[in-house]
C-alpha cells in the first residue's frame, strides 16, 4: 500500500469566503501504525477550521485517512503531517487538529497541532 498523500485530498469553494465560520469535523475511526511494534493505533481526529477559499470535501478526507490504516508513524508525526496536507490543499484562515488515542499499556495520549492564528 502506498503511503498517504494530499493529493486523494478534494476541495470545494467555500461558499462564504467573506464570512468567519467555524467547521468541525470528528473522525472516530481513525488507525494507523506504531513503527515501532506493527501494533494499530485507533484515536479520534477532531479538524476544526475557517475557511478562506476552499473547504475539504468529506469522501475524499474518508479515503485519504484510510491510507493511514498501513502507515507506520508516532502519533505526533501522523498529527502534524495530517495537519500539513489540509492546510496545502485549503489554505485555511485557521485549522486546528486534535487527535486522540485510545489507551494502550494503560496510558492515553492526545497530540494538538494548529496553523494560523484564530480571527
Amino acid at each position: 500500500m502506498a503511503d498517504p498523500s494530499r493529493d486523494t485530498l478534494e476541495t470545494f469553494e467555500n461558499p462564504f469566503p467573506g464570512r468567519n465560520f467555524v467547521i468541525e469535523t470528528i473522525c472516530p475511526e481513525f488507525t494507523s501504525l506504531c513503527p515501532k511494534t506493527g501494533h494499530p493505533d485507533f484515536g479520534t481526529l477532531t479538524i476544526t477550521y475557517i475557511a478562506d477559499k476552499h473547504c475539504f470535501e468529506l469522501k475524499s478526507l474518508k479515503l485519504y485517512l484510510q491510507e493511514y490504516r498501513n502507515h507506520g508513524a508516532f502519533y505526533e508525526r501522523v498529527t502534524n503531517l495530517i495537519l500539513d496536507d489540509l492546510v496545502a490543499v485549503t489554505q485555511p484562515r485557521w485549522m486546528k487538529i486534535e487527535a486522540a488515542f485510545t489507551p494502550r499499556g494503560g496510558i492515553r495520549t492526545t497530540v494538538t497541532v494548529e496553523h494560523g492564528v484564530r480571527p
